[in-house]
């Protein structure tokens, strides 16, 4: 019992670090001054015996050799000198090599002296006493090296060595039922203190709830026994020692316990970096992921659009209105169906990009840069470029079906003038080359020259039709007609016999003036009817062709012009019809005159071949075109009220939703300037306010349709609302992106929150100071001198580190700060995160403190899936201290930063 109480008082004396006169540290000096006069108890020299030994020999194993006995095997110095620089990792001086009791007392003192440069004193303890075998100074000197190596480094809670070792066995096993730890050595006797280390960290190994305080030798061994075979400690006491001693050993319990804290510690470090390392792994793999994405997606959307602008730049005109109806449809289709998708896509993946530079932000990697060609501003100029092929593709559309229309109207127009006039020319060139006038009669040559004089008069009023046929033709060669090649020719032929009729006529008038002095007789009835006949019938030809006439509007006012004027023409028939009844009252003279005077009319007037049967049937004619006119222009005038209907519902709709659209753009504006309150709950506001919006969506659908019933009518302008269906449209899909982005940006700024520990007062206090520098809200972005001046507000001066932070939140340097890289700096600038000199450290702990590691130790300590990935990235070891397969962690953890190639 003296002896446990000096070394008890010694303990807790070497615990207050004392120090020699000369400053130098007395460790636990007491402990070393093993008492010469009084015997160990027998029963703890035994307990000491076989619990240094084991403990001397877990050392001693590693460097392939151990010991027997503890008084005997260290007396020649060499295996205490060699357990030394096993437990330490330091090189001691050569030991020397003789049998000779001088080269035992000189290894002996090297180790002595070892143990005295790490700041231990001995006292009482000589190289003679360890070499004379003397077991008592034996143990002694072997619990002093426990002390050093093994128990004096444990600190928990700013205590250490016995108190910290005891404050870490009470907390462990502070959960369990039966243990109180308040000492190394009653507290150990019934096992169950031992169970309860082994099962809190390993609760796989031991079933502890079968376990039982009043069998502590089965406690005892069961414990022993685990820790042997699943943790490599090997058993230092014997468990019914233990359980036969009324006090057991203190100094071997507490070797013992420190075995159990440096493999549990040990593990617990393996884990950590084991887990640093997964979740830095995890983000890596991630962010490959993202990047993998966003490559895939951007390629996919860029082919599109390649594909698509050389479809939309085509300008291969069609020969047929059908044709060209047919690629409007397409191009309708491309606009409901085709393209929506990809402006979804569109958006999503500027989301996307967002998002993953957010993340590498946050987890300390460079930013991304995509492949070339795939930036996100290559994609918008390839969708400019596409929308801009799409708007002339439009306009180009309607321009041909316009160009189409009135193709097909002057074709048709010039088809029945030429038919027309093919028709008056039959015969002409036969009755103009005849020579009747050689046997004729004076009074019958008078009426061939009469007859001619009425030919001319027709001939010359056949003239401007003649020129309307010319010009139709030029008009379709000037508008590229498909079909111009018939046309020119028919039209050649037409002025060609046009001038032989010309020549013809001019002949036949000489020949008849030749002959008029021969005959003078002539009907002057018969010259008065043809005079007035001719003209009166070409007015009806004319009139029947007007009234046949195709038309073309595309207002109520042009039909309402088409309907006055043919009122106007209407009023007209009284006096063509008292015309008609004059003409017809000269032939009703002529034939009473003959009745009277008993003449032989040969049936026909010499002066023309207009009888009085063809002038009814063609003024019978016109009285029927009249009210087929009539009707045509009534349908075309109910089909353009039709169209104007069209048009203000139309108009009346986009009135309402275009400037909705405006308010909607202007709202978030405000919304993402003016926010209040946590992100959470701006982020549900802009989510509710989001889905109002698409809500509205129906009154775009119902725009469509109008717009859609709108083009099938072919109606080209609307003078009831400046609003197109393009405009709206775009101002739709800007409205979509625009929430889209804002809700993004607050989910990217709750991301930096949380990952940067930032609180919500911080982001309002970001979000104050930004706002009170942001001069043009509108903007939503410092300007560099407006961030300049935050930037002095904040503390930081000097134009040097301006000009570094600059190149931090503005790395593509346009001049302009956004509040998402504003949070970033201030997030950077207050909070900390992984780096590459971190996860080194961690990678060192796995390998065993060793400067490669190897697919095995990966292997053990990490997943399988992120085992795999850093065996795959990891160069070969190249040190001379590497091993077959070794593996460089250092250079793969500087390139998981940016700083080389991984």
């Amino acid at each position: 019992l003296t002896v446990y109480q000096a070394d008890m008082v010694d303990y807790h004396a070497a615990n207050n670090q004392q120090y020699t006169a000369e400053g130098t540290p007395i460790y636990m000096e007491q402990e070393n001054d093993w008492d010469r006069d009084l015997l160990l108890d027998p029963a703890w020299e035994k307990q000491q015996r076989k619990t240094f030994t084991a403990w001397c020999n877990s050392h001693l194993r590693k460097a392939g050799t151990q010991i027997d006995s503890i008084e005997e095997d260290f007396r020649d110095g060499l295996k205490l000198m060699l357990l030394l620089e096993v437990i330490s990792g330091e090189r001691l001086p050569k030991p020397e090599r003789g049998k000779m009791r001088v080269h035992k007392i000189n290894n002996v003192n090297k180790a002595l002296d070892f143990i005295a440069s790490k700041g231990v004193k001995l006292v009482s303890i000589g190289a003679e006493e360890i070499v004379d075998g003397n077991a008592k100074m034996t143990l002694g000197m072997i619990w002093t090296i426990i002390l050093r190596f093994a128990i004096q480094d444990i600190s928990v809670d700013e205590t250490s060595a016995k108190e910290g070792l005891l404050l870490w066995c009470q907390r462990k096993t502070a959960p369990y039922k039966n243990v109180n730890v308040q000492n190394f050595h009653i507290s150990w006797k019934d096992g169950l203190a031992f169970n309860a280390l082994i099962h809190r960290h390993r609760p796989e190994l031991i079933d502890y709830d079968k376990l039982r305080k009043d069998d502590p030798l089965t406690n005892l061994n069961n414990a022993f026994e685990v820790a042997e075979k699943y943790l490599d400690i090997p058993k230092m006491m014997d468990a019914e020692d233990i359980v036969g001693t009324l006090r057991p050993d203190e100094k071997a319990i507490m070797t013992y316990v420190s075995c159990f804290y440096h493999a549990f510690s040990g593990a617990q470090k393996a884990e950590t970096a084991a887990n640093r390392i997964c979740k830095v792994l995890a983000v890596n793999q991630e962010n490959e992921h993202l990047m993998e994405d966003y490559e895939k997606l951007a390629s996919d959307l860029l082919e599109w659009i390649r594909r698509t602008i050389p479809w939309l730049e085509n300008r291969a005109p069609e020969k047929t209105m059908a044709e060209m109806q047919q690629k409007l449809e397409d191009f309708r289709d491309y606009r409901r169906v085709h393209k929506p998708p990809k402006v979804q896509e569109k958006c999503q993946l500027e989301i996307n990009f967002n998002t993953l530079q957010t993340k590498l932000r946050l987890s300390n990697r460079p930013a991304f840069m995509p492949s070339e060609g795939r930036m996100v501003s290559d994609i918008n100029g390839s969708w400019h470029a596409l929308e801009g092929a799409e708007k002339g593709y439009e306009e180009w559309l309607l321009n041909e079906i316009r160009r189409l229309e009135r193709l097909d109207h002057l074709a048709e127009k010039f088809r029945q003038k030429a038919t027309i006039h093919e028709a008056w020319t039959d015969g002409k060139e036969a009755m103009l080359t005849q020579k009747d006038y050689a046997t004729a009669t004076l009074s019958e040559v008078k009426a061939l020259l009469r007859k001619h004089e009425a030919f001319e008069s027709d001939l010359a009023a056949h003239q401007d039709r003649v020129e309307q046929i010319a010009a139709i033709a030029q008009e379709l060669n000037e508008l590229d007609y498909y079909d111009s090649p018939s046309v020119n020719a028919r039209c050649q032929n037409i002025c060609e016999q046009w001038d032989s009729l010309g020549s013809l006529t001019q002949n036949r008038r000489e020949s008849l003036e030749r002959t008029e002095k021969q005959l003078e007789s002539i009907d002057e009835l018969y010259l008065e009817y043809a005079k007035r006949a001719a003209p009166f019938n070409n007015w009806m030809e004319g009139a029947m062709e007007d009234l046949q006439d195709m038309f073309i509007v595309h207002n109520i006012e042009e039909i309402q012009g088409l309907i006055t004027a043919h009122e106007q023409f209407k009023s007209t028939l009284p006096d063509a019809n008292k015309e008609r009844e004059a003409i017809q009252a000269i032939q009703a003279e002529v034939q009473k005159i003959a009745q009277h005077n008993g003449i032989n009319l040969s049936g026909t007037n010499p002066y023309t071949s207009i009888t009085p049967e063809s002038i009814d049937s063609k003024w019978e004619k016109v009285q029927r075109l009249v009210p087929q006119r009539d009707q045509a222009l009534q349908e075309e005038l109910a089909k353009q009220q039709s169209n104007d209907h069209l048009r203000r519902q139309f108009a009346t709709q986009a009135n309402m939703v275009g400037p909705w659209i405006q308010t909607k753009m202007e709202e978030i504006g405000r919304i993402s300037i003016e926010m209040n309150g946590t992100l959470e709950d701006q982020l549900t506001h802009l989510r509710e306010y989001e889905q109002s919006i698409i809500e509205y969506k129906p009154h775009i659908d119902r725009l469509e349709g109008d717009h859609q019933l709108i083009q099938e009518a072919l109606i080209f302008d609307n003078k009831y609302t400046a609003y197109t269906m393009e405009h709206l449209r775009v101002g739709w899909e800007q409205l979509l992106t625009t929430i889209a982005r804002t809700i993004n940006e607050i989910d990217n700024q709750i991301l930096t929150r949380d990952a940067k520990g930032i609180s919500q007062e911080q982001l309002h206090e970001y979000r104050t100071s930004f706002n009170h520098f942001d001069k043009v809200r509108a903007a939503g972005a410092l300007m560099a001198e407006e961030f300049k001046a935050c930037l002095i507000s904040l503390g930081y001066d000097g134009d040097a580190e301006f000009a570094r932070i600059m190149g931090i939140v503005d790395p593509n340097s346009s001049g302009a700060v956004t509040f998402q890289a504003f949070i970033d700096f201030m997030s950077r600038e207050t909070t900390d995160t992984d780096t590459a000199d971190q996860v080194i450290a961690s990678f060192k702990i796995l390998a065993g403190d060793k400067n490669f590691i190897t697919a095995e130790e990966l292997r053990r300590e990490l997943p399988a899936d992120q085992a795999e990935y850093c065996i795959a990235r990891m160069a070969p070891y190249g040190g001379p201290d590497g091993v077959p397969g070794a593996l460089d962690y250092m250079s793969f953890s500087t390139a998981l930063y940016g700083e080389s190639d991984l």
